[in-house]
């Protein structure tokens, strides 16, 4: 007869001086806030370019990261979306 309390698979304890915060009972990440993030900052670095700019280096300071974190959105979302073919 199977007892009340839920039985743990051997070796799924997470070391708290490997993870701190499993002590306190969080362990994970935030995949929605992440690309949440990733958006905001692609929309924001392009609205800062609205107004006076003194040279085409703040151009590119501002467009050139924008287009990186914009890459690693469809990145990552392509990544999503085919993860579960593996």
């Amino acid at each position: 007869m199977a007892g009340s309390e839920l039985a743990k698979r051997p070796g799924t304890e997470v070391d708290p001086l490997d993870e701190p915060s499993a002590e306190w009972g969080w362990h994970g990440s935030f995949p929605n806030g992440t690309l949440i993030a990733a958006v905001a900052t692609v929309i924001i670095l392009p609205l800062l370019l609205i107004g006076h700019h003194a040279s085409w280096t703040e151009i590119l300071w501002m467009v050139v990261p924008a287009l990186f974190v914009l890459g690693g959105v469809i990145g990552g979302l392509a990544k999503r979306r085919n993860a579960w073919r593996r």
